[in-house]
């Protein structure tokens, strides 16, 4: 059969708030998040024998630890339940696009991916709630992919609540090129220090317009930052290109600019990948899917 070709977004969160740690290690939050029009595309092929992940890029595990990989084996042990499943193999490519180890949730995205695909492949035996379910297995992030739109998230990420109260906006990215570890940030995060330093942390949207100059809060930026000050000079540079407010992705490195006019920040695009000194930035453009 012809292959099954899908598109993973990527995501960046315009709010995000540490609210509290738990007993299980794991951290609570209250972010805003939003899907980008940036994308991996992944072709799933079935046949074969056992699940095979392909992808030409140094940073992506292609063994059993990949994420799409370990969704794959869940939805089949899921669905199948301890009976052999009638395919008895699939391959999946990757086709990166979303950088690796920067904030945008690409292996998050990739594997809510490959669960919506085989639902799809099998007759969508499972509801969207339930594939949700099987994310959080998975991942905090994975289920905000499956969901789709802009979503508030509490819990570790895996409450979320559609957020229909976004204006169009343009994200200028620029990944510097360091990876940076999620466990890591969490791991040096100084709770206390934190919230003495924003008073946000009980701040609800109720309703409103997600607005730059008052919302556009990560609490996990200043953990990245002391490690990879390129993160400060890339915000200062897109907010003197214009940019509205810019912030870092998530756990970093990548740092995004919004831009009202999309055709101001294509310009800036072009300006910052003429610019020699930032040879080994990979800069996008990609719009906020809201």
């Amino acid at each position: 059969m012809q292959p099954i070709h899908v598109k993973a977004p990527a995501k960046i969160n315009l709010f995000l708030r540490i609210t509290g740690k738990r007993p299980d290690g794991y951290h609570d939050l209250y972010t805003l998040m939003c899907p980008l029009a940036l994308y991996d595309t992944l072709s799933l092929s079935i046949g074969g024998k056992g699940i095979v992940v392909v992808c030409d890029h140094p940073g992506v595990p292609q063994d059993a630890s990949n994420l799409a990989a370990r969704s794959a084996h869940l939805f089949l042990e899921t669905l199948f339940a301890g009976h052999a499943p009638p395919v008895s193999g699939l391959t999946i490519h990757i086709e990166k696009t979303i950088p690796v180890g920067a904030g945008l949730g690409g292996g998050s995205s990739d594997a809510a991916a490959v669960l919506m695909a085989l639902n799809d492949y099998f007759g969508q035996p499972l509801t969207t709630q339930a594939l949700m379910a099987l994310g959080t297995r998975l991942g905090a992030d994975v289920p905000f992919f499956i969901l789709g739109g802009p979503a508030l998230a509490t819990g570790i990420g895996d409450r979320l609540e559609p957020f229909p109260h976004l204006t169009p906006w343009t994200a200028l990215l620029v990944y510097p090129n360091e990876m940076v570890s999620t466990a890591w940030v969490y791991k040096n995060l100084n709770l206390r220090l934190t919230k003495d330093e924003k008073k946000l942390s009980s701040f609800h949207f109720d309703g409103r317009l997600f607005n730059v100059d008052e919302h556009l809060v990560n609490d996990l930026e200043p953990v990245t930052e002391r490690a990879f000050p390129v993160i400060r000079a890339i915000k200062r540079l897109l907010l003197a290109h214009g940019a509205a407010g810019a912030m870092m992705a998530g756990s970093g490195s990548t740092v995004f600019g919004l831009f009202a006019d999309p055709e101001r920040a294509i310009s800036v695009c072009t300006a910052l990948c003429d610019n020699q000194q930032n040879k080994n930035w990979t800069i996008y453009v990609a719009d906020l899917l809201i």
